[in-house]
């Protein structure tokens, strides 16, 4: 069945306002089904089949408020074998319904449903779900809006409208075929060949000017833009031109508004941003831009920008007319690609809004402290084998504390609950690496990174403390690290080598930002601090989807409290 080149994402939009409207109940139960089905899409000039979820691309919106308990019906009808994650669901005491295949369940195979039980607890605002196996996400993907309870008002300004906006990447290829080659010749990956808002490329591609997303606006109106960046391996910058944005939210959580001409948006992370129309008609359409912020050179990154227009709606026209190509279309000022002052400028404005409605409870003193370095190595080639790695005789890699996770052939969760992890994983991930050396400085010369499936173990409510730390093995790179089942805070970071004496001192533990994914800054570090309160198998990994696949992953098991316990898995859970 095809989808309209122009049909899915006005769809997706006007089906998001809908659900927005009903949705009034209190801490009901909402039911989804969610069909995994092949459709074929137009992008870029040329035809191909995707996976997607009932034929929409991006997916259906999920709706629910806080305090709701949420069903989906997942039925694999592809080829494939499929996962849903539900991006920053804290999932509290729910684990099996996470998503992460071979972390807490056993992929959905071909002809199979599994359902998805989970309740909404104690969060409000955007987070999003998506295929979590293989790089399926590359189309299998869409919004969650988390309403507040009835009657609780936000704590700014009701917007006039609220739309969601996904940013994701676009592949002319087959992306299962693409990371499958990449993993036999031991190579990077190619990289998209175009980004896309709402899963339109937009006019700066080509043939592409009537796949673009348009946002009409009203003189005067304020708008919540629901940020997600869907895109598997860029960070984005994203600007209106001649518009300001004000940051009222990150990862479902308020924080204090600040105003800013452009921001950054790493991949898994969402914003919630308000957008506030000229007081009159401008007579002029407006470039939305988002483009990609990499350290890395050139040519290994997409180094394209995408482009929806905002257009205002005329009030001396009695119609609501279509697009004006005629108004003067002005363009935003991008930063560069390599533009780390940006970064972390905007990154250093992120407070909780910590009030006693929407308090930090940020742990103030610390059971267990971590040092982890993020980055990239290698691995040897196989025997009478040619890679195309950094060398001939070496393949990608990347690891954390230079353990380069191996997934297992069942799920580590089912694994730890029936008490047969003998044979799939040891409780053995080390706390701090086990050879130190200059991690910025100049790269040690024994590059390779050892593999493994070690969990690292914590006692229920455990206070943590983990400082990450980028290395410049194979160059320094930005890192959004992802922890499933907890939001954290980020108290500190920093750029060089952490120092453990005195960047402590720094520490912001009054109103730090609170989140589920967190930059790892470019030849820096990052200092989070977490209550291990939700016991189970829980995933943490970059969101570059191409440093999963070549291992930057680990996974923490936090074991049962005396009373709140894991619930045992539900009777239709996946089998491998």
């Amino acid at each position: 069945m095809a989808i309209s080149s122009r049909l899915p994402a006005p769809c997706s939009v006007l089906m998001a306002t809908l659900m927005l409207l009903i949705v009034q109940a209190q801490s009901i139960t909402r039911h989804y089904d969610f069909n995994v089905q092949m459709a074929n899409v137009t992008r870029l000039c040329a035809s191909k089949s995707i996976v997607t979820v009932n034929r929409e691309y991006p997916g259906p919106t999920l709706v629910a408020r806080e305090g709701d308990r949420v069903l989906v019906r997942v039925t694999n009808h592809v080829a494939h074998n499929m996962t849903l994650h539900w991006h920053g669901i804290r999932q509290l005491r729910s684990g099996w319904a996470d998503g992460p295949a071979y972390v807490t369940q056993c992929p959905i195979q071909t002809g199979q449903s599994y359902v998805y039980n989970f309740t909404v607890t104690g969060q409000r605002g955007t987070l999003w779900w998506h295929a979590h196996i293989s790089w399926l996400r590359a189309t299998v993907y869409g919004s969650i809006v988390i309403l507040p309870e009835l009657g609780v008002p936000y704590p700014f300004v009701a917007p006039h409208k609220e739309v969601p906006v996904l940013f994701g990447e676009w592949w002319r290829a087959d992306t299962e075929a693409l990371v499958s080659q990449a993993l036999r010749t031991g190579g990077a990956p190619n990289i998209s060949d175009a980004f896309t808002i709402n899963g339109l490329p937009g006019p700066l591609y080509n043939c592409s000017a009537k796949d673009t997303f348009k946002l009409k606006v009203e003189p005067g109106k304020t708008y919540l833009l629901r940020l997600i960046n869907a895109a598997l391996n860029d960070e984005l910058f994203f600007s209106v031109a001649n518009h300001t944005l004000t940051i009222v939210e990150v990862d479902a959580v308020y924080v204090k508004p600040f105003t800013v001409k452009t921001m950054i948006i790493s991949p898994g992370q969402t914003a919630n941003v308000l957008l506030t129309a000229k007081p009159f008609y401008p007579k002029a359409n407006f470039y939305m831009s988002a483009a990609p912020y990499s350290v890395i050179r050139p040519g290994t990154f997409d180094s394209t920008t995408v482009a929806g227009i905002l257009e205002y709606h005329n009030p001396r026209s009695a119609f609501e007319s279509s697009f004006d190509k005629d108004l003067p279309l002005f363009r935003p000022t991008l930063p560069r690609f390599n533009d780390t002052g940006l970064v972390t400028n905007f990154t250093s404005k992120l407070r909780s809004l910590a009030t006693p409605q929407y308090p930090a409870a940020v742990p103030q003193s610390v059971d267990k402290q971590f040092f982890f370095t993020i980055g990239l190595g290698t691995r040897p080639c196989p025997v009478n084998a040619t890679c195309e790695g950094p060398t001939n005789t070496t393949q990608f890699a990347a690891a954390i504390n230079n353990i380069s996770l191996v997934l297992p052939s069942t799920a580590l969760l089912q694994s730890h609950f029936t008490g047969k992890s003998r044979g799939v994983y040891g409780s053995n991930f080390p706390v701090m690496p086990l050879s130190q050396f200059n991690y910025t400085g100049v790269s040690p010369n024994n590059t390779n990174v050892a593999t493994g499936t070690k969990l690292l173990v914590l006692p229920f409510n455990a206070t943590v403390e983990l400082v990450m730390q980028d290395t410049s093995i194979l160059g320094i790179e930005s890192h959004p690290l992802h922890l499933h089942g907890f939001n954290f805070f980020v108290v500190g970071q920093g750029f060089g080598n952490y120092d453990p004496v005195n960047d402590p001192t720094r520490f912001n533990l009054v109103d730090p930002v609170e989140r589920n994914t967190v930059g790892v800054p470019a030849g820096g570090w990052v200092a989070i601090r977490f209550l291990a309160d939700n016991p189970g198998v829980w995933f943490m990994h970059c969101h570059l989807e191409v440093h999963t696949t070549w291992g930057l992953r680990m996974a923490w098991l936090v074991l049962d409290g005396s009373l709140p316990k894991l619930l045992p898995p539900p009777s239709d859970l996946s089998k491998c």
